[in-house]
């Protein structure tokens, strides 16, 4: 088993490529694989080409592949399918002919904060967006999930749009540029840990208007989450989980149809209809903030993404019988 991922600087793929790494430890104690191979680093397309075709020189049987790019790796991904390796995108969905997807349905999943803030802030008002690497298949997904929600809202204008790199540090800064030039903003659309350098950013500025923003799924968000509610009790946020469990799922997947099993491809969709698509594990609100908070963050690392791991048997529904 392979494992091909060009961005690190994200708690994330930490968390995903150690999940990866625990969870083939259960095959590996019953003798039905061998060790993980991990390329993992970060690059470029050109990069990620030389991850892959360094897992196809080494023989690998599967390969898991975070893709960076939407289109830039599908000669590489056929050339591993003609030598007869599974292929198999987690996390994020491509359209490569005869490579599986494995992974939430990202588009849904930024709508549904989308539609949260559209409602939240009662169809009108000035927002920015703070997206993550331009070119990666989630990212594309996810804005243009947005970009759909938004256009139901005429009330809504989009003042400004950045990348903040999937990084915290990155996200504050863009967001610290915004409140400078948009000081008076209503709110914010942002995703993963890039939510966290946002709120940290607000909290800096302290503007007269506090502006309705998106969280993460994570403990060190949930955090500020909490320390927000002790100043003002109405405090309100959304946080979608974007479980790093689709991956070890993904690679439970993988075993299986390694094991000679039968995928029943009626139970796919997607574009392709050649993904898994696994649920969201937890949408966090006002309504069910605290009980999260208390039953899934006490006792984990502020990094820790709320998650959810498919076992063995569970993914046995995506099998004929």
């Amino acid at each position: 088993m392979g494992i091909s991922n060009p961005f690190i600087s994200s708690e994330y793929r930490t968390q995903m490529i150690q999940e990866l790494i625990d969870t083939n430890k259960e095959y590996m104690g019953k003798g039905v694989t061998n060790d993980l191979v991990i390329e993992s680093a970060d690059t470029d397309v050109a990069g990620q080409i030389q991850q892959l075709q360094n897992l196809i020189s080494k023989k690998v049987d599967a390969i898991l592949v975070n893709p960076g790019d939407v289109n830039g790796l599908n000669a590489t991904l056929q050339d591993a399918i003609s030598k007869g390796i599974i292929v198999i995108s987690v996390d994020q969905e491509l359209a490569t002919p005869n490579v599986y997807n494995v992974g939430i349905d990202q588009k849904e999943w930024a709508k549904t904060s989308a539609k949260w803030l559209a409602d939240k802030l009662g169809g009108k008002g000035n927002i920015v967006e703070i997206e993550g690497f331009p070119g990666h298949p989630a990212n594309a997904a996810r804005m243009s999930g947005v970009a759909e929600v938004l256009a139901q809202y005429p009330g809504i204008k989009v003042l400004g749009k950045d990348s903040g790199k999937w990084d915290e540090a990155t996200g504050q800064q863009v967001m610290s540029n915004f409140l400078a030039s948009f000081p008076n903003m209503d709110g914010y659309w942002t995703q993963d840990g890039m939510a966290i350098g946002a709120m940290q950013a607000v909290l800096a500025a302290n503007p007269a208007k506090f502006p309705v923003g998106v969280s993460e799924g994570r403990c060190q968000a949930l955090q500020q989450w909490a320390d927000r509610l002790k100043v003002d009790p109405k405090f309100e946020s959304i946080a979608v989980a974007n479980p790093p469990g689709v991956s070890p799922t993904g690679l439970r997947i993988a075993v299986n149809m390694l094991q000679g099993k039968k995928v029943d491809k009626s139970k796919l969709g997607g574009a392709t209809k050649l993904s898994f698509v696994l649920p969201v594990p937890v949408t966090v609100t006002k309504d069910n903030f605290q009980q999260v908070f208390d039953s899934q963050c006490k006792g984990k690392a502020p990094a820790y993404l709320l998650d959810g791991i498919m076992s063995d048997h569970d993914v046995q529904q995506f099998f004929t019988k």
